[in-house]
């Protein structure tokens, strides 16, 4: 590919960059940044207003394939991954079956080839996800897997939990817990609180994920290993993620965009897009999670891509968790922290881009000369409306329908080439 991309503000906090310059593709590489002379065929003119950032990594989506590819595949959430500025994505395990074997390993890895961006399969920590065996993790890790979860439930018992931690830390894969406790959570449905009463439906009290979030901190303590907690949505959880990384311990952590925009309060409609596991918590609860992406108490933002059906959507209290993220991700981010002086791109950049990468261990993605070109293009200022018909993934239970978001993706490069345009 052959193309310039002028008059633009490009930021990559891991090289020092943050300046309104050009770039220059040739055959897919970075061949210059600074001031071009030109005399290319194909240009993207930003005319000082467009900003560029490393392609997005989002290390927490569930693209639903094998099994459920009516609410998703590989293809269409790459599609859906691609629009959102994404260059790579790392897909949850819980399909059907599930993605606990070096052969199911293979079958997203060679899919994934035909989508335009890089995928990389998690595993799963216990075999079907049932809780109760281990996988073999050395099969796992040999076939490309950097990082093993059970998410969509915890692995209950804590001694095997202890071992998984144990384990991993002597091959190098991570493990990522998703922390509720089912027998606290009861069959609740939303957050435990006001709202709930108010509906009168049963709700999920915050100490189930603050009490497994503590747990899995006591067992990467007893190990000296490393775990990584999915989607915070609790004060609980941020204050006890805080004092263990204050105190040395090898904890990570990442929430979505739902969890510093919107509260509970949205689920007074009884709509069940607004349904999610960790679900929407209290005001005090958001200002908590907004505080912690700012401080560097949580390293990234993801978007726990959860793609539902309508008609599994339709009925409030039997509805399935979950709410596609992945179009609305960096507009929602840029609305909420760029535009309110909150955060820079630089911290942007780190929260999607750089983190994400590193704490899976995968090769940065870096704006610098000799760099296969992997970069997410987009206007801050472009104001749209979010019509759930409009986005690319099969499914449309998007938390953000109806909203006006401030920042829009419009063109993504990855491997060197232009997989998405507006």
């Amino acid at each position: 590919m052959e193309l310039l991309i002028k008059n633009v503000h490009v930021c990559d906090p891991q090289v020092g960059l943050d300046e309104v310059t050009d770039i220059e593709i040739s055959g897919g590489i970075i061949k210059k940044i600074g001031r071009s002379d030109g005399g290319f065929e194909r240009v993207i003119d930003g005319e000082g207003r467009l900003c560029v950032l490393p392609g997005l990594f989002d290390m927490h989506v569930h693209f639903r394939d094998p099994g459920q590819t009516y609410k998703e595949d590989l293809i269409t959430g790459a599609n859906s991954a691609k629009a959102g500025g994404f260059t790579g994505v790392a897909c949850m395990p819980n399909t059907k079956p599930p993605i606990d074997s070096a052969e199911r390993v293979g079958y997203i890895i060679d899919k994934a080839r035909q989508t335009g961006i890089n995928i990389f399969p998690i595993a799963c920590v216990t075999k079907g996800m049932a809780g109760e065996e281990l996988c073999d993790y050395d099969e796992l890790k040999a076939a490309g897997v950097k990082m093993i979860s059970d998410d969509g439930r915890p692995v209950e018992n804590a001694e095997l939990m202890r071992q998984v931690i144990e384990k991993t830390n002597e091959n190098g894969l991570l493990v990522a817990s998703h922390c509720e406790d089912l027998k606290i959570i009861n069959g609740g449905i939303m957050n435990k609180g006001r709202i709930s009463e108010q509906l009168g439906v049963k709700g999920m009290d915050r100490a189930s994920e603050d009490y497994i979030t503590a747990r899995e901190i006591c067992l990467a303590m007893s190990c000296d290993a490393r775990v990584h907690i999915c989607h915070v949505s609790t004060r609980g959880s941020v204050n006890i993620i805080r004092a263990a990384k204050r105190d040395g311990v090898k904890v990570t952590c990442e929430t979505a965009p739902h969890y510093f925009c919107f509260t509970d309060e949205r689920l007074l409609a009884r709509d069940a897009d607004f349904r999610m596991s960790p679900p929407l918590r209290t005001e005090d609860d958001r200002q908590a999670v907004l505080e912690a992406v700012l401080d560097g108490t949580i390293d990234c933002i993801i978007t726990d891509h959860a793609p539902h059906s309508a008609e599994e959507k339709a009925d409030f209290e039997k509805a399935p968790n979950g709410v596609v993220g992945l179009e609305t991700s960096l507009a929602a981010t840029l609305t909420k922290l760029y535009h309110t002086g909150k955060a820079d791109l630089n911290r942007i950049a780190e929260l999607m881009s750089v983190n994400p990468r590193r704490i899976m261990n995968i090769d940065p993605v870096k704006i610098e000369v000799g760099r296969t070109a992997e970069l997410c293009i987009f206007d801050p200022d472009h104001e749209w409306e979010v019509v759930p018909s409009e986005l690319n993934s099969k499914s449309k239970n998007t938390v953000f329908k109806g909203e006006i978001l401030k920042g829009k993706n419009l063109y993504t490069i990855c491997g060197g080439k232009l997989v998405y345009q507006l």
